[in-house]
């Protein structure tokens, strides 16, 4: 037993190349899970074990594969872009969202690295070439980085420290974010050469300097970025603002009317009574109904009940737009929009288009009218969101609407609803169903709990 463990030691102790990387082989699922941790807690990413195990085995193995086929530092480039695919395809983020979790993590892990590794190899009187080819040395260096990126997760988790992304900002805005994080990934690489090819040729104190102006850029970058993302949230909250304050004007002077009519209206039913004209009754009721409606309608047009500022911006528009085209909106709202099990940007993509088609629709019908509900089916743990129009095309085919290119509508390249298929193909839990009647053209769209989630 003694022999053994000597002869381990002596492994440890040897430089070479090839046992360093054979011994750090498990270390690479130590780092990848912690490389996860910190983008998943920084940036409130939805996860779950199956997408958690998917992610850390498959980069923890491209990275031992790249380790023995490319050489350093150039094999650490191409695990970056590795990470970022994985991300998008595991996490099914945005492409800005997991862009900055690559850089996010991979800054962290290259502030902590840049700091420990001057101090590390002075103390220990070795060069990086013996670091990289002696095992323990590597072993060492590795352990103590991982421990610190840990004392990190834990006080993020504790602070509750989160960086929440607008999945709904102009394209100014987005070119600015892109260029700052073309900027870290640039100085993330110099950084890597310098580190690798001259830090056991650095003072201590320009390791430092270097450390704190890194630590000093990537920390404004966070800072701006939350202040960009907070700027674009107050922006869209002040868009239902104004919109809020349209619908309350018109709400007002709606109200307004039927208090000035309401003595006219009082005695025009009691006329209908008094001469038992109950066919008349029934027809001005009728369009007492209509005007009724139209204000419940606008009231249930505020943020208090439609609690989602893009969706909200989103329905005021499509009502006013129908409005303009005389088409009478029924809408009911019994659905909590932040409790939505499905992502807010691809839901406002599928209504939108779904509104667009039923505005069109039943704009060129003489019976003009659209239904939109939004409600929470708790016996079988779904949202329904339905909307139906009245249509003139009756022999619309509901099985080939989806298809790419196929379209009911002049002048249309039928690419609406194919969009939504792409939606509905890359979610396990939205359905989507088609439906038609003699009057109304009906799509209903389901929302159930995330497949695999804990």
């Amino acid at each position: 037993m003694m022999e053994l463990l000597n002869n381990i030691w002596n492994v440890l102790i040897t430089p070479s190349e090839l046992n360093t990387k054979l011994f750090i082989l498990p270390f690479n699922f130590i780092e990848m899970y912690l490389f996860m941790t910190l983008f998943l807690t920084i940036f409130n990413i939805s996860s779950n074990r199956k997408k958690r195990i998917y992610f850390v085995v498959i980069t923890s193995l491209v990275i031992i594969l790249t380790n023995f086929t490319i050489p350093n530092p150039f094999n650490v480039f191409i695990n970056y872009i590795l990470f970022f695919i994985l991300i998008l395809l595991i996490f099914k983020t945005t492409i800005l969202k997991a862009l900055i979790s690559v850089v996010s993590s991979v800054a962290i892990f290259a502030l902590i690295g840049g700091l420990i590794l001057n101090p590390y190899i002075t103390i220990l009187n070795i060069t990086t070439t013996q670091l990289s080819n002696t095992p323990i040395y590597k072993i060492v260096n590795l352990l103590i980085m991982y421990f610190i990126v840990f004392l990190i997760i834990i006080m993020l988790k504790n602070l509750n420290f989160k960086i929440l992304l607008s999945e709904d900002i102009d394209k100014k805005t987005k070119k600015i974010i892109f260029l700052d994080l073309i900027f870290g990934i640039i100085t993330l690489i110099v950084q890597a050469f310098i580190t690798f090819y001259y830090i056991d040729k650095l003072p201590i104190i320009i390791t430092f300097l270097s450390f704190i102006s890194l630590l000093a850029y990537f920390s404004i970058s966070i800072y701006s970025l939350t202040r960009v993302m907070k700027l674009s949230i107050t922006t869209k909250k002040l868009e239902s603002v104004e919109e809020y304050n349209k619908t309350l004007h018109i709400l007002h002077d709606s109200v307004r009317g039927f208090k000035h009519d309401f003595d006219n209206i009082i005695t025009t039913i009691g006329g209908y009574i008094k001469t038992n004209d109950i066919e008349g009754l029934e027809k001005y009721y009728a369009e007492l109904v209509d005007d009724c409606q139209k204000v419940n309608t606008l009231y249930i047009l505020n943020p208090e009940m439609i609690n989602n500022p893009g969706i909200y911006n989103l329905l005021t528009n499509k009502y006013y737009e129908a409005e303009s085209k005389g088409i009478k909106v029924n809408m009911t709202i019994l659905l909590d929009l932040n409790t939505l099990k499905m992502k807010i940007y691809e839901f406002a993509r599928i209504l939108g288009i779904l509104l667009d088609n039923a505005i069109e629709a039943s704009s060129e019908c003489k019976e003009k009218i659209i239904n939109i509900s939004f409600r929470n089916d708790e016996k079988n743990n779904r949202q329904l969101i339905k909307i139906e129009n009245t249509y003139n095309n009756k022999d619309v085919d509901t099985t080939k609407i989806f298809t790419k290119g196929i379209s009911g509508k002049e002048n249309h390249t039928g690419l609406g609803l194919w969009e939504v298929q792409n939606i509905l193909m890359k979610n396990n839990n939205i359905s989507l169903f088609t439906s038609k009647n003699s009057r109304f053209f009906s799509q209903q769209l389901e929302i159930y709990e995330q497949i695999g989630k804990p």
